[in-house]
């Protein structure tokens, strides 16, 4: 395993980090965590030598904290850096940050993190939480060695981010970014910015969901192969951001054993600026196809979940994603009505409008979920 400084924390950290948030789970219920084949993950990648775990509140409905704690109960806490996130939306008071803190901390089996960020910043969290005292709870944490290091996970534009990266004396920042997300949100300029700053930059959806990486159309795979050293879809799109200096650690949430172990056969040849011009010339060219051909910009986050109708928004997303790279759409509705159920399938919709407060990518989702029923639910 190949490890990266942590922007001006001054840890050593692989640059490969395990994202808790798409564990393997029974059934479709993303409450029920497999614990067996979900330990089996854990203890692989601590033993290949990645050190930086993370999870937050709402990840598997609450579950993921309490299973992470459990599995690192009897791990050397030395070889684990470990992370969690403050739920931004559910917090109304100061107290309340360090009700929700305790708690997780209970949850984890600790009395300490290596870091807490707060989760999720966009302009309506970063205004109510910074008037409610947020600094000071910052502050209060670091000061008694409950959170080693702190910072923020950031969902919104390139000109607050830089407002929030210069507001507080930060360690770490998480932000989305891929080779076809480089101008979205933070960004490569956001990136850039934090980097010069010293933070300690993480990246999250590296692989869009898994779609960069799954059910790649033929045209795009004729790019790629190209390239006189073959690599899969996956391998592109991680071996994209460790190119960057800047970046130290690229979250991935591995739902399998192999995609963990194919994950960690790529970071072993994960340095800076190892990709050849030819390289990012394909990749400019791929980002272009996949931006002509995605309907909608859906990272299978599920912050929209749970639905009241149980509608699995996500799921549905995936389905008309799949119908616009690969044009076939008789094959996506079939797929769509077979796989997707009646329960959760988008027709339900009672367009509340709940999970597009709650959406970090803005998707106006009950809009969406009416062209997925136009498309993929009429004969």
């Amino acid at each position: 395993m190949l490890y990266r400084t942590l922007g001006k924390t001054g840890e050593k950290v692989s640059i490969l980090g395990l994202g808790c948030m798409r564990l393997p789970v029974i059934g479709d219920d993303p409450s029920r965590i497999d614990e067996i084949a979900a330990e089996e993950i854990v203890r692989y990648a601590i033993d290949s030598g990645i050190n930086y775990f993370d999870t937050a509140y709402p990840y598997h409905e609450g579950k993921s904290e309490s299973f992470l704690g459990k599995v690192l109960n009897d791990i050397d806490r030395k070889k684990v850096f470990l992370v969690t996130k403050m739920p931004s939306w559910l917090i109304e008071s100061r107290k309340e940050m360090d009700t929700y803190f305790e708690e997780q901390l209970e949850k984890l089996h600790t009395n300490f993190v290596d870091a807490y960020l707060v989760h999720t910043l966009n302009s309506d969290f970063w205004k109510s939480l910074t008037e409610l005292g947020l600094f000071e709870f910052l502050d209060t944490i670091k000061e008694k060695g409950k959170a080693r290091y702190v910072g923020f996970s950031f969902h919104d534009n390139v000109e607050l981010f830089k407002e929030i990266v210069d507001a507080y004396p930060w360690d770490i920042c998480q932000i989305q970014y891929n080779y076809l997300d480089v101008d979205y949100q933070a960004g490569k300029e956001g990136l850039l910015y934090a980097a010069e700053k010293g933070l300690g930059i993480v990246i999250m959806e590296p692989l869009r969901g898994g779609c960069l990486a799954e059910n790649v159309p033929p045209e795009i795979m004729d790019i790629w192969n190209k390239n006189p050293v073959r690599r899969t879809p996956a391998e592109w799109g991680l071996r994209f951001l460790w190119d960057y200096p800047e970046i130290n650690i690229v979250l991935s949430g591995m739902t399998t054993l192999d995609q963990l172990k194919e994950n960690i056969q790529t970071a072993e040849n994960g340095h800076a600026k190892s990709l050849t011009d030819f390289e990012h010339e394909l990749i400019s060219k791929v980002r272009n196809i996949y931006r002509e051909k995605l309907k909608v910009n859906c990272t299978g986050c599920r912050y929209c979940l749970p639905c009241p109708a149980g509608v699995n928004i996500s799921l549905n997303f995936k389905y008309l994603n799949n119908a616009m790279l690969f044009g076939d759409i008789e094959k996506a509705r079939l797929d769509y009505m077979n796989h997707v159920g009646d329960d959760r399938k988008a027709s339900n919709c009672i367009k509340c409008g709940r999970c597009s407060e709650r959406c970090p990518q803005d998707i106006p989702i009950p809009e969406m979920l009416e062209e997925i029923v136009k498309l993929l639910e009429s004969e």
